[in-house]
């Protein structure tokens, strides 16, 4: 049985068949550990002087983005991070400077610490990061963890993180700028309401579907809703749509089109799988990635993974997954041309490739304990998900 929201979110199977241990994840922050993984290339690069300062940042308890913006607000340092970690884990993970010569030694707040490794040339960037390595507690569950040896033979699906979890709203608001309907898109943000988002963000989203009343609400927005609070002061101030979603930083606006990305990527790996197509090896007329992550037509005997394509305004047809994407892209009433948005030309993506299955190294398990690396931009939920089989994975800490 696919949970409710798998399906919200593009994913309606599982690739294994195992039968699940349950259990919950995420009781204490430190019962989720999540070390980034960096090149042995970038790690040498790091030395005692340079141009650009680089930074061990742990965590627990707050996201990557308000703990890089509280530095900035602190210390004046901005900082770059290689990729984003939850909130509810404990975290450790790079992040660099963009400027030269601007440096602090360490800071530390009640949620994180900030400690200066080094220098390097040039900044740090996402294609530093190899990947990340997992220490994960599964707690209530049966003793039947020992038994999973699939850990290679699962769909690399888009996470529950990636649309906002207790709220899968992210890529709603990304399908609604693609087609240029900027008054939906201020209506998602503002007013989606979910069940399993609390009873407070509910009430107040309830009132700001009144969109006369805009201005009587403003002040009863909690200060955590900051991007709301963004949105609507502009639509008091303009009533454009448009000019509020340009409010929304841009970063974040162009993750709303990634998570419609996401969105189609896991309908189409759910397609795929469905019909029958080997999604664990590559053949004649695909695409795959070779160990150095570089990607290519399939060579007959190199050591390959199959990629599938992540549609944008160039996407690529020619591969034996144009039958499934198209009948998605036709239901959803999209165009890989869409992708290009002349109104917000910024936040236009060109689309690319996605690996069809997760890379999973140095995998072990001990009792209720499993530790395992995942490739750059695998999502360790979509793992345990095949582990553990929950009924209501938000629940059970997903």
């Amino acid at each position: 049985m696919i949970p409710e929201i798998d399906s919200k979110i593009g994913i309606s199977v599982y690739s294994t068949k195992f039968e699940g241990i349950g259990g919950a994840i995420k009781n204490n922050p430190e019962d989720f550990e999540v070390h980034e993984v960096i090149s042995d290339k970038s790690l040498k690069s790091i030395v005692e002087e340079g141009d650009y300062a680089v930074f061990k940042l742990k965590k627990k308890k707050i996201d990557t983005n308000h703990a890089l913006s509280e530095i900035f607000r602190k210390k004046g340092l901005r900082l770059k991070a290689l990729g984003l970690k939850d909130a509810s884990a404990v975290t450790e993970q790079f992040v660099c400077s963009n400027s030269k010569g601007k440096s602090i030694d360490n800071y530390t707040s009640l949620k994180f610490s900030l400690k200066k490794i080094g220098y390097v040339k040039k900044p740090l960037s996402k294609k530093d990061m190899i990947g990340n390595h997992f220490k994960i507690k599964i707690v209530d569950c049966n003793k039947n963890l020992s038994k999973f040896k699939e850990q290679n033979r699962i769909l690399n699906f888009y996470g529950y993180q990636r649309f906002g979890s207790k709220r899968p709203v992210t890529h709603l608001i990304g399908k609604a700028i693609l087609q240029r309907n900027f008054e939906k898109a201020v209506e998602l943000i503002l007013s989606y309401r979910s069940p399993d988002d609390s009873k407070e963000n509910n009430e107040i989203r309830e009132k700001l579907t009144d969109k006369t009343n805009y201005e009587k609400y403003f002040d009863q927005i909690p200060p955590q809703m900051d991007i709301e609070r963004l949105v609507l002061r502009e639509m008091i101030s303009s009533k454009d749509a448009q000019k509020s979603i340009r409010q929304v930083p841009l970063s974040l606006r162009r993750f709303y089109i990634q998570a419609y990305q996401s969105f189609l990527f896991n309908l189409t790996l759910s397609s795929a799988f469905l019909d029958g197509e080997n999604l664990w090896e590559s053949q004649e007329g695909d695409i795959g990635f070779d160990f150095k992550g570089i990607i290519g037509k399939y060579l007959v005997g190199a050591d390959q993974h199959l990629a599938i394509p992540f549609i944008g305004y160039s996407y690529y047809k020619k591969t034996r997954f144009d039958y499934q994407i198209s009948k998605i892209l036709e239901s959803e009433e999209i165009s890989p041309k869409d992708f290009f948005i002349k109104e917000m030309q910024e936040v236009s993506n060109e689309g690319g490739f996605r690996q069809a299955n997760i890379s999973c190294t140095n995998y072990s398990s001990e009792n209720n304990n499993v530790e395992f690396t995942l490739s750059r931009g695998s999502f360790a939920t979509i793992l345990l998900r095949e582990i553990m089989k929950p009924e209501d994975p938000l629940n059970s800490g997903f």
